[in-house]
């Protein structure tokens, strides 16, 4: 039955629509185009490092200036060309479908800051903005890598309690204070992360605001430990 679908629907890459031997895959060219981090890596951020892997805890110039509540953090792609491409058509272009290959990823990078203890939680969206998206991709990404790694999740651990107004084109301190007390552990939770490891999810890490917020709200709430993974990484040469 599978090999009859696939002969009326072949499998088409992820990205550029191409014919492709699997489903949610990326063709060839699209593979080397996408800006996918490996190598050596901020332990805080995940932004590439030149150098070689070592095991050492590196962190880059930014995460040595700014204090990042979190433990350890890691990014699957760079924000930038068909990486940054794809996460706009997810974003905001109803391209749901890219959650399932986007949580292998994740899962893949994340492996090392997960443990049996862990739970999985996206960053929450204000309830006004998910009405208009219509969907949290935070979520959907937490979702997905958590079915890949095996993992619990939940997905109203946290809650905005305030809406603010986008963050893009803020600079670093604007972004910290726009996002101060905006964001609590949902008490009828609460009792799901008293004493574990959780680890964050998020689409994109530009300040890292968004996520310290996040963190402090967990680790305030109980929380024994929080990590971090994102999808993408704003770098400064992206």
């Amino acid at each position: 039955m599978q090999s009859a679908l696939h002969l009326i629907y072949p499998s088409q890459c992820i990205s550029c629509r191409d014919l492709v031997e699997g489903d949610n895959a990326l063709c060839g060219k699209c593979w080397r185009d996408t800006p996918f981090i490996s190598g050596l890596t901020c332990d805080k951020c995940g932004t590439p490092l030149p150098g070689e892997e070592t095991g050492e805890h590196i962190l880059c110039d930014d995460c040595m200036i700014v204090a990042r509540p979190w433990k350890r953090g890691r990014a699957a792609l760079l924000y930038q060309g068909n990486g940054r491409k794809m996460i706009l058509a997810f974003k905001h272009g109803d391209r749901l479908d890219l959650a399932h290959p986007a949580g292998q990823w994740l899962a893949r990078v994340a492996a090392p800051l997960i443990d049996e203890n862990t739970l999985v939680a996206p960053v929450p969206l204000h309830w006004m903005r998910l009405m208009k998206r219509r969907y949290n991709q935070s979520a959907l990404l937490a979702s997905s890598l958590a079915k890949a790694a095996d993992q619990s999740v939940c997905l109203d651990l946290l809650t905005r309690t305030k809406r603010t107004r986008s963050l893009d084109g803020m600079g670093r301190e604007a972004r910290f204070a726009m996002l101060a007390d905006s964001i609590k552990v949902n008490q009828k939770r609460r009792h799901r992360l008293v004493g574990r490891n959780v680890l964050l999810v998020d689409d994109v890490m530009t300040s890292g605001a968004t996520l310290a917020a996040c963190t402090e709200a967990c680790l305030t709430a109980g929380a024994a430990n929080v990590n971090t993974v994102t999808l993408a990484r704003v770098a400064k040469d992206a």
